[in-house]
Order: C-alpha cells, then structure tokens, then sequence
C-alpha cells in the first residue's frame, strides 16, 4: 500500500512540474523585472495586443520646481514614462492621451515593483503583473495589485509642454505607494 501511495505521489509531482514548465515557457518569460525601462521577454507578453500601446520612456525637463515634458511625444507614442529624483528618491511616472484628454499618473505598482505599464484602449496594464487598472481614474479594476490605484498629478498644458510642480509628483507617488 505505501508503494502505490509513492507512485501516485510520484506521478503527480511530475505531472506538476510539467504544468509548471509548460506554464513557465507560454507566460514566465514575459517578465520584466520591476525598475527596468524595457521588456526583453522572449515569450508571449499578456500585453502584447493590436491595441496595446507599450510605453516609451523620455526624458523630463527639469527647471528649478517644474518639470515639464513635450505634449508632441505623449501623442505620437500614445502612453511615456518619465523619470524625477526628488531628495535621492527616484520616482517614474507615466502620461499619455485619451481623446483630447492627456493624463499623468505615478508609474509604480508596489507589491510587484513594476514602473512599466501599457495603454490598452481605456485600461492601464502593468508589464510586470498585469494588473488592469482605469486609464481614466486610476482605479485597480483586476489583479493582485489592483489595491494600488495609480494617482494622478496635476499639470498645466501650455504650447507643446505639459508642466507639473515636483511637490505634486511626490504626492502622487507617494498616494501610489499606499495601498486604498
């Protein structure tokens, strides 16, 4: 009796690491690892779909308190991602356009530590876990960090330059990194 029991055990651990394999080789390599500014998957990324536009990362204009990025980049790219160190923190942060409307958002989903995600239609996708958050208002929609809404932060649009304050950047991050 002990020896049928360690054979199905046996057979059902192998049956397992298949599963695990064959999940790995179809979805695992589309990791990005968090901090990273591209995704050199060599599997199939969730993501990857007609509609889906990856983010391009540029960068930011810094003078003095402001920092403003160009209207022009944002879109023709459909979705940037910007970096701003602000007392040794390095903060990414995303923008882009729906409609005539230009959002921009703290580009961070803590629990996974991505600071990458892709515009698909109305919906933010995170590169890393896939969590679907709204484009609109930021709002987890599905996922493990869906408890992460993505803040938004205020800019002024003037000629070809969006134009936020640093103080309105590390709110948001800082709204971003706590969970709602």
């Amino acid at each position: 009796m002990k020896t049928k029991v360690a054979v199905i055990a046996l057979v059902a651990l192998a049956l397992l690491g298949t599963v695990a394999v064959v999940g790995y080789a179809a979805y695992g390599r589309s990791y990005c690892g968090g901090g990273t500014r591209s995704c050199h998957g060599a599997g199939t990324n969730l993501n990857d779909t007609a509609s889906a536009a990856r983010p391009t990362w540029i960068d930011a204009s810094v003078e003095g308190n402001t920092i403003s990025i160009p209207v022009s980049l944002v879109k023709t790219n459909k979705i940037v991602n910007f970096r701003v160190t602000y007392e040794g923190t390095s903060m990414a942060f995303m923008a882009y356009q729906l409609g005539e409307q230009n959002y921009v958002r703290a580009a961070l989903c803590p629990p996974c530590r991505s600071e990458s995600f892709s515009l698909d239609g109305d919906v933010l996708d995170c590169d890393t876990c896939h969590t679907r958050f709204s484009a609109i208002n930021g709002e987890g929609l599905k996922g493990a960090c869906r408890a992460y809404p993505k803040a938004e932060v205020r800019y002024t649009a003037a000629g070809d330059k969006l134009t936020m304050d640093v103080a309105d950047l590390v709110t948001a991050y800082q709204e971003t990194k706590n969970p709602a």
